[in-house]
């Protein structure tokens, strides 16, 4: 029979603390995969857009009354901050290939700073 005193061994990853507390870099990565979906249907209200141009002025005041409401303001502002953080995180990706930042807490520092920057970097297009 199996022996029932387990003695001092380690839990599981998942029984540390209550249950499993994730960790920067697997919130990022994740944040990162929603938002390149969000950015193709980002691109498709683009290009239903552009498409209206095209097609004439009727179509293009649908289209138009459409991106230019405060709902599709929105959208596109979500999908301005998901091309921005995109492109730090695809930063943060590269300065780890040259391997720089590798190490857990600055990892962490680097995808706090990746949301930070993105967030300024929203603001900061948007206004301008």
């Amino acid at each position: 029979m199996a022996d029932v005193n387990r003695g001092n061994r380690p839990l599981s990853p998942f029984m540390i603390g209550p249950y499993y507390r994730p960790q920067w870099t697997s919130m990022l990565s994740i944040v990162h995969r929603i938002t390149g979906c969000a950015l193709a249907v980002g691109a498709v209200l683009i290009v239903w857009w552009l498409l209206g141009a095209a097609s004439g002025p009727d179509y293009f005041a649908t289209a138009d009354w459409v991106v230019t409401s405060w709902l599709g303001q929105l959208v596109l502002f979500g999908c301005l901050w998901a091309l921005l953080y995109h492109f730090c995180n695809g930063i943060r990706h590269l300065i780890w290939d040259t391997g720089l930042l590798l190490e857990v807490e600055k990892a962490e520092l680097a995808g706090k700073m990746t949301v930070v920057v993105s967030v300024v970097l929203t603001l900061l297009v948007w206004i301008i």
